[in-house]
């Protein structure tokens, strides 16, 4: 309650009632508006002297709230998809880096010499086939540079390599940085191996020794994956026709890594025969049939043939075409050594004290007889021989004596029969591809 000193006459009715009027009530008008179910507002265009006035409105429909809200999720679906064009275009921008790291890149001469710091120092290695240095990328990747002797062959060499093993990313394969051919210069550029090949360590008791029977098993067994790799993970098989352990490099891990795929072929995954008119790889590896089609027809099984020559090598540290002679002055075949020996339950007489080393000894050489058997019918898939160099020694079924198979009377598949076991036999002849 307030006091009022004064009234106007206006305000007084004749019966002497004080009546008020305001100039303008906006409880009023929106009570009306909110009992009709509308909204109110100020009029927003109206005058100065009547910029208090009210006016009704019908409340926004359901319609236009909706419409508000698909914006609103049209909106943030933009928003989502261009960030996830930005996240792809990065992806791809990512992969195309990895994928220029990962291709061969060709160099020129002035580049090869560059990496090489110009030929003056850091040569590693040199053969018929050529030079070989290691150099050093701007990125300070390390590389194992090999200059081809240009004088040797029409350039088979030069064009398997870039064509095989440019193709190949698999752990036990070395990988391939990059190539030059510039005029008749042509380099071969791979990473770099730090620890030499396994032929440093297969002759050599005393680094044998260093390394211990378990890691070679792991090795034997990384290079059988590498060769299973060739036959089944490849568009086209590969037939490397020179498995041996200066062929094997090893990292800085001591995981093995295949190499010189210069007397490579490539042929049809699914046939698995490969017509040749002359002999390829180094003596001591190479199988029967490759010398001769009266043995059988070239294959994958080829291959398996060297690796089980280079299993011998590591167990009895001697190269393979080594020469042993006993006291009777008779000449035997090393690997036939090994096998007499084994046969007859005898040490191999390479020293090895430990029972556990023993068996890996014995499990190796049992693989490699596998794996050398005079007919390619009866050596076993690289798949069956990782499963054996992965399985219990005492589980393994000694092979037959590979060297008897010479005698005319020997009848191929023999020895298959012999120990129940079953490989793939049905090869079919097919044209090498050049």
């Amino acid at each position: 309650m307030k006091n009022v000193r004064c009234v106007p006459d206006g305000a007084i009715t004749g019966d002497g009632d004080i009546q008020l009027k305001w100039p303008y009530d906006p409880y009023r008008v929106c009570g009306k508006c909110e009992a009709e179910g509308k909204f109110c507002k100020f009029v927003s265009n109206s005058s100065t002297s009547d910029r208090e006035r009210l006016e009704c409105f019908n409340p926004p429909e359901n319609g236009v709230t909706l419409g508000s809200f698909l914006l609103l999720v049209i909106v943030i679906a933009m928003y989502l998809l261009h960030k996830q064009k930005k996240d792809d275009h990065l992806k791809i921008e990512r992969f195309l880096e990895d994928y220029r790291a990962l291709k061969p890149s060709r160099y020129s001469y002035a580049d090869i010499k560059k990496i090489t710091n110009q030929f003056i120092k850091d040569k590693v290695g040199q053969g018929a086939y050529g030079t070989v240095y290691k150099g050093q990328l701007s990125n300070d990747v390390h590389v194992t540079v090999k200059i081809l002797n240009n004088t040797k062959g029409n350039g088979e060499d030069f064009i398997n390599e870039v064509e095989i093993i440019g193709k190949i990313h698999q752990v036990n394969v070395l990988c391939f940085v990059g190539y030059c051919a510039d005029g008749f210069r042509r380099t071969l550029i791979y990473e770099f191996l730090p620890n030499d090949s396994l032929e440093k360590f297969a002759s050599s008791d005393h680094d044998k020794h260093f390394l211990g029977w378990k890691k070679l098993l792991e090795i034997a067994l990384g290079i059988a994956k590498g060769i299973e790799y060739f036959h089944q993970g490849c568009d086209r098989q590969i037939l490397h026709f020179d498995i041996k352990p200066h062929n094997i490099l090893l990292d800085k891990k001591l995981n093995p890594k295949i190499t010189d795929f210069g007397q490579a072929k490539l042929c049809s995954k699914e046939q698995s025969v490969v017509s040749m008119t002359t002999a390829r790889g180094t003596i001591g590896y190479i199988a029967p049939e490759v010398f001769s089609r009266n043995f059988g027809n070239v294959s994958y099984k080829s291959n398996i043939y060297s690796f089980g020559m280079l299993l011998l090598e590591m167990v009895g540290g001697k190269k393979n075409s080594n020469l042993k002679v006993n006291n009777t002055n008779q000449v035997n075949y090393f690997p036939e050594w090994v096998y007499v020996r084994l046969d007859s339950g005898e040490e191999l007489g390479i020293g090895i004290q430990d029972e556990e080393d023993a068996k890996i000894v014995k499990k190796l050489a049992i693989v490699g007889f596998w794996c050398i058997q005079w007919y390619p019918i009866d050596r076993p898939s690289m798949h069956f021989v990782i499963q054996m160099l992965k399985g219990d020694r005492d589980t393994l079924i000694k092979p037959p004596n590979p060297f008897v198979s010479t005698n005319p009377t020997m009848v191929p598949g023999q020895a298959r029969g012999t120990a129940e076991v079953h490989f793939k036999s049905n090869l079919e002849v097919i044209v090498e591809h050049e």
